[in-house]
């Protein structure tokens, strides 16, 4: 399967901060990029014999992009340091400005149950967009810290802040958080992935850590969580541990792949507390990862991640890439029942 993987045509010039499959349409990719673009890709089947990738659309914005998502096959979203919530429409190649925030957007998801946008900022508020409506902005609910990151599930929606806190929300009534949390990780959140089954989440720190979470507050439910240390290398004598930038879980499986700024990928099956799979190791960093719909493709995004500030960004290095890796058996459980 490694040899299989292959480069999508027409990258970002700057570091890619969001890969993102449609839900609905396995071959469709949103990319967003510090670059200040997003690109929709149509993924083919591999670099030679096959149908080929290619890039559909281009949305150019005013400042870095940190974040996108789809509400539909014909239409997304994206956000950044400019402030602005645009709306994307594939087909026309054409972006509106549906509202803002006072800081950077760095997260959102889309609500396929209110058909609205949920976008989280630095401005330490999370607001809600129905893009079709006369006056998009809906509602906008305060939280304790800056947002770094979101992810939804069902009705259940995660919220990663500053200071380690997480809040969890019932989409449908969203004035109150149901739960309030404190990291189980002792530094700071890097990444968050809701399990598709909507039993919990797994959420990953910049210092190799990854803690696998519960909703159900029950004592019984909570004694099942744990924490894992990940993406850490032993090099001449001295550990060398990575920030895990990124989290996917397979959609039919529920097991997760976690990147890192080590450059490399592994599947986990965190019932039983075990790795799969780890896949060669890219050049880069890992900043982003995203399962397709029917988890027969990974996409990986290989960039830097300037964990070693502007020194870093002086060395040689490959340009960014996304990679499209089929998976097989290597996401499934051991102990899986077709």
């Amino acid at each position: 399967m490694a040899d299989s993987q292959f480069a999508l045509p027409s990258p970002p010039f700057d570091s890619i901060s969001k890969v993102q499959y449609s839900p609905t349409n396995p071959t469709q990719l949103l990319v967003s990029s510090w670059d200040t673009n997003v690109k929709l890709y149509d993924v083919g089947d591999d670099a030679s014999g096959g149908r080929r990738s290619e890039q559909k659309c281009k949305f150019d914005h005013r400042a870095a992009v940190l974040t996108c998502c789809f509400s539909d096959a014909e239409h997304g979203f994206s956000g950044g340091l400019d402030t602005a919530v645009r709306y994307l429409d594939f087909s026309s190649e054409k972006s509106i400005v549906i509202g803002a925030h006072s800081d950077a957007i760095s997260s959102m998801v889309y609500a396929q149950e209110l058909n609205a946008l949920i976008s989280a900022s630095w401005d330490r508020t999370l607001r809600l967009f129905d893009p079709r409506a006369a006056t998009p902005q809906q509602a906008s609910h305060e939280t304790p810290d800056r947002i770094y990151h979101t992810d939804l599930v069902k009705n259940t929606l995660v919220v990663s802040m500053a200071s380690r806190l997480f809040h969890i929300y019932d989409i449908r009534n969203m004035q109150e958080p149901m739960q309030r949390r404190e990291s189980s990780l002792k530094y700071m959140t890097r990444s968050l992935a809701c399990m598709v089954n909507g039993e919990g989440y797994a959420a990953a720190s910049v210092e190799g850590r990854i803690g696998v979470e519960y909703f159900d507050p029950s004592p019984e439910a909570q004694e099942k969580k744990y924490a894992f240390k990940c993406h850490r290398q032993t090099i001449d004598g001295v550990d060398h541990v990575w920030p895990v930038n990124a989290l996917a879980f397979h959609p039919t499986y529920n097991t997760f792949a976690s990147a890192g700024s080590d450059g490399t990928v592994s599947v986990w099956d965190h019932k039983i507390k075990k790795r799969l799979r780890q896949y060669p190791k890219f050049n880069n960093p890992v900043s982003s990862i995203a399962f397709n719909c029917d988890g027969t493709k990974l996409a990986i995004a290989t960039c830097y991640t300037w964990d070693e500030g502007e020194q870093g960004a002086r060395g040689e290095r490959e340009r960014p890439q996304i990679w499209i890796k089929p998976v097989g058996p290597e996401v499934k459980p051991k102990d899986w029942q077709e």
